[in-house]
């Protein structure tokens, strides 16, 4: 019997998982599965154009310019060709480099809370308090702000972890994995493979709102897309989830 090659295996994913029944909520052409996640795309034609040219926007959806002369499906051809980019560009760590320094009396979220960053100078050691935490950093001139978020970007490894591993227990749900990490474009996300990853800046959001996401992740391992029935699993596992979807896009600017 003759093998299929690992592309056209994921081509029948795709269709597999595009075009059944229980995705009725979107159009079957306005999303692209990568790594198994749905990606909303948003078409835009542009008669200058010359050619397709795709964008992955900071929100984790995907933006196809179509040319006068292209098509959606012809547009969708083309972005399944750059998945493996697609999914570089949403797993990029946010970047810090051009963003203020945090200094004393800095107020930044956390646990939902607005809360102010203690710097002092000890020696050759700068001393950061927040809240009841402390740390110290090494150096003439430190960045405040990189050392805090790595110093935060630990403290919810194993918080987020555990807490996913709690929830799913309590909905007899099996995640074979956690990760933690530092994304640009994804408060989280569920893999076929029942791998949870999450952002570690949830870290900084209310309990409430954290909770959210790691079911909102969780329900994937019931439905692995965005259909009706997946929200009705979602509202059944957290009532209040249009309050913490209203919280993240207000706060949406954490993820830069």
């Amino acid at each position: 019997m003759r093998r299929l090659s690992p592309v056209v295996t994921l081509c029948r994913v795709q269709l597999d998982l595009l075009f059944r029944e229980d995705i009725p909520s979107r159009k079957r052409d306005d999303v692209l599965i990568v790594a198994s996640q749905i990606v909303p795309v948003q078409f835009v034609r542009n008669r200058r154009a010359k050619h397709y040219i795709l964008r992955v926007r900071d929100d984790g959806s995907v933006r196809l310019t179509v040319p006068a002369f292209g098509s959606k499906r012809e547009a969708l051809s083309f972005a399944n060709t750059r998945l493996d980019w697609i999914e570089k560009q949403l797993n990029k760590p946010a970047r810090t480099d051009a963003l203020r320094e945090w200094t004393d009396g800095t107020e930044i979220l956390f646990r939902g809370v607005s809360t102010r960053i203690a710097v002092t100078v000890e020696g050759s050691r700068t001393r950061v308090v927040l809240s009841d935490h402390s740390f110290s950093i090494r150096g003439e001139t430190p960045c405040v702000r990189h050392a805090t978020q790595r110093f935060l970007w630990e403290l919810a490894r194993p918080e987020l972890a555990e807490r996913t591993y709690e929830l799913a227990e309590e909905h007899r749900l099996d995640v074979r994995r956690v990760t933690v990490r530092n994304q640009r474009a994804r408060w989280g996300s569920c893999s076929a493979g029942k791998t949870i990853s999450l952002n570690w800046r949830l870290i900084m959001t209310p309990e409430s709102v954290r909770d959210y996401v790691i079911l909102h992740e969780l329900m994937h391992l019931r439905q692995l897309n965005h259909s009706k029935r997946f929200w009705a699993h979602v509202e059944a596992a957290c009532p209040g989830y249009r309050d913490a979807e209203k919280w993240l896009q207000e706060n949406a600017g954490l993820l830069r």
